[in-house]
Parts: structure tokens; C-alpha cells; sequence
């Protein structure tokens, strides 16, 4: 019985999209095309402007068309000892290649962590030798910055100092000729 449920709906399936398809491409109809299922029966039952309805009969089940349904195993082979142990061998193998990738994969991973960590350090010994260059050309260039100011300073008060001794030189000259 379920047999004959199973196969009632994979025949409407193929009914429904067979209609479909006949009756976009066949817009007539042709009844030819309605009996040609070994296991079902369908006649038309009217016709109408929005569609057509079937009636599908299912035929009994017959012992020959049982037959081609069951399907037998191939007989099971024999397995010996030496399958067996190439079997595990290619398995140990499979475990060893595996084992192995994985191992490769990490040292590869490995190595690009050092490689990265080198470039880091390279990078930042790079930067600090700049940075230290940097502040020294800056310190060099104060460190000349301030001999020029205290220069400048020296020659202003040596000029001062000169000026305030021709002050005094006018001045003592000036009384002794008042005196």
C-alpha cells in the first residue's frame, strides 16, 4: 500500500508538469499522450475554460513490475588480513602526511611571526636612530642659537661700555675746561 502511495504522487507530479507543459505548447488536446503511463490509468473527466480535470485510476501491482523494483546488494567481498594492514598503513600514511602539513604550516606561521617581529625591531631602531639624529642637529643648532645671542649680548654691553668711557672722557674734559 505505501508502494502504491509513494507512487501515486510521483506520478501526480509528473501528471501536473506534463499538463502543464502540453497545454502550454499542445493548447489541444490529445489523448494519446493521457494513456501512456504502465501503472495508471487517466481519463479526462470534462473540459472547462479555466482548466481540465483527470481522473487517475491506479492499476494493481504486478509481480513482474515487483521484481524490477527490488534491487539486490552486490555480494560482500572477502576481507583478508593483508587488506587490513594496508588499509591501517594508508591511514598511518594519510595521519603521517597530515601530521606533517600541519607541523609545516606552523613553522611557516613561525617564521613569518619572526620575520615580522625583525622588521618591527629594524623599524623601531630605525626610528630611534632618526629620532636621536634629529634631536642632536636640533641641539647643535640651540646650542649655536645661544653662543649667537650671548655674542650679541657681549658686543652690545662691550659697546656700551665704550660709549659710557667716552661719556666720561667728555665729561672730564669739559670740566676741566669750565675749571
Amino acid at each position: 500500500m505505501a508502494k502504491t502511495a509513494i507512487a501515486y504522487k510521483e506520478k501526480m507530479k509528473e501528471i501536473s508538469v506534463l499538463s502543464l507543459i502540453c497545454s502550454c505548447l499542445y493548447p489541444e488536446t490529445r489523448k494519446n499522450i493521457m494513456g501512456d503511463f504502465e501503472d495508471l490509468d487517466i481519463k479526462t473527466i470534462n473540459k472547462r475554460a479555466s482548466g481540465q480535470a483527470f481522473e487517475v485510476i491506479l492499476k494493481p501491482s504486478s509481480p513482474v513490475s515487483d521484481a524490477a523494483h527490488c534491487v539486490t546488494r552486490p555480494p560482500k567481498r572477502e576481507v583478508s588480513l593483508e587488506d587490513i594492514q594496508k588499509k591501517l598503513e594508508a591511514a598511518e600514511d594519510r595521519r603521517r602526511s597530515q601530521e606533517a602539513q600541519v607541523l609545516q604550516a606552523l613553522a611557516e606561521k613561525r617564521e613569518h611571526e619572526r620575520d615580522v617581529l625583525l622588521k618591527a625591531m629594524e623599524e623601531n631602531s630605525n626610528f630611534s636612530r632618526m629620532a636621536e639624529e634629529k634631536l642632536q642637529i636640533k641641539m647643535e643648532q640651540n646650542e649655536e642659537n645661544r653662543m649667537a645671542y650671548l655674542a650679541a649680548i657681549m658686543e652690545r654691553l662691550q659697546e656700551r661700555e665704550r660709549h659710557a668711557q667716552e661719556v666720561r672722557k667728555n665729561k672730564e674734559l669739559r670740566d676741566e675746561v669750565t675749571a
